[in-house]
């Protein structure tokens, strides 16, 4: 008896581990660089917070300004990073000399995050 309930206890315990295993590699989403997605949504958060939330405000909305309502913006990164980059209508301006490209990832990171569907 002692030996069946030790032999269940270890496959449950090996079944606990794999299955760990499998939620830990699918839960993390990794980019190039090795960043998990939380930790760019986190950078991009305190990038948004330092550079981009006086004009956009601090909920990625303004409201009585140009700015657009960030949470309504397509789900298109690379006309995302090309505003960023290089600005819009003369009225947003250019920050490809400010941020570096891991800034304006963590940026899409987190302002695509907090998209309305």
């Amino acid at each position: 008896m002692l030996k069946m309930t030790s032999h269940k206890t270890a496959a449950t315990i090996a079944a606990v581990a794999v299955l760990s295993v499998a939620l830990a590699a699918t839960a993390r989403a990794d980019d190039a660089t090795g960043n998990s997605m939380q930790a760019q949504i986190d950078h991009g958060k305190s990038t948004y917070a330092s550079k981009c939330s006086h004009c956009h405000g601090p909920n990625l909305m303004n409201s009585g300004t140009v700015t657009p309502d960030l949470r309504a913006i397509p789900d298109d990164k690379t006309r995302f990073v090309t505003v960023v980059k290089n600005g819009k209508n003369n009225k947003m301006p250019p920050w490809a000399d400010i941020l570096s490209d891991d800034e304006i990832g963590n940026l899409w990171a987190f302002v695509s995050s907090r998209r309305k569907p």
